[in-house]
């Protein structure tokens, strides 16, 4: 799965050489018809489910950003259904043999997949699309605020810019 993560399209590893230790980047299907279009995000047949918590969706609007935060028991599985997003990770949990790892998936119609993000792990995204996106999260627990940790956006450990890079 290692190697298969780093060739995957919208997907960057921005330090570090290997993705983020129980992170996954499963790409979902899709079933288009005329009537309109099914698309698949989590079962609980599928290998990388681990159990429900709860499900919810996001608006978040072009160039704003939600980060940062990181939840002590919850793993996070993110789907983008309408727009694009950016999410970004980074690992610094102290024993993880990725420490140090910061990660860009971009998410969206060309990129339609399932995003895991394991307990633990910094993460946040950046919406991209007009008026907004909306994001899908099915999390194995719960939300409980006094489980998690948040960040300012920019002024924190995380070596991460938010800013357009032009390539």
């Amino acid at each position: 799965m290692v190697d298969e993560l780093k060739i995957l399209d919208g997907v960057k590893l921005l330090r570090g050489d290997r993705p983020i230790q129980g992170s996954l980047v499963v790409p979902l299907r899709r079933i288009p018809d005329e009537r309109g279009t099914i698309y698949h995000m989590l079962k609980r047949t599928d290998p990388h489910f681990i159990e429900f918590g709860e499900i919810y969706f996001s608006t978040v609007y072009r160039g704003v950003v939600k980060a940062w935060h990181k939840h002590r028991a919850m793993t996070l599985n993110y789907a983008c259904i309408l727009g694009r997003v950016k999410v970004v990770l980074y690992d610094d949990r102290e024993l993880s043999p990725t420490k140090g790892t910061l990660m860009e998936i971009f998410l969206g119609p060309d990129n339609y997949s399932l995003v895991s993000i394991p307990p633990e792990v910094w993460n946040g995204l950046k919406g991209m699309s007009e008026p907004f996106s909306i994001v899908a999260n099915c999390c194995t627990h719960p939300h409980d605020p006094t489980l998690s940790t948040r960040l300012d956006p920019v002024n924190n450990h995380i070596p991460y810019d938010w800013e357009v890079k032009h390539q």
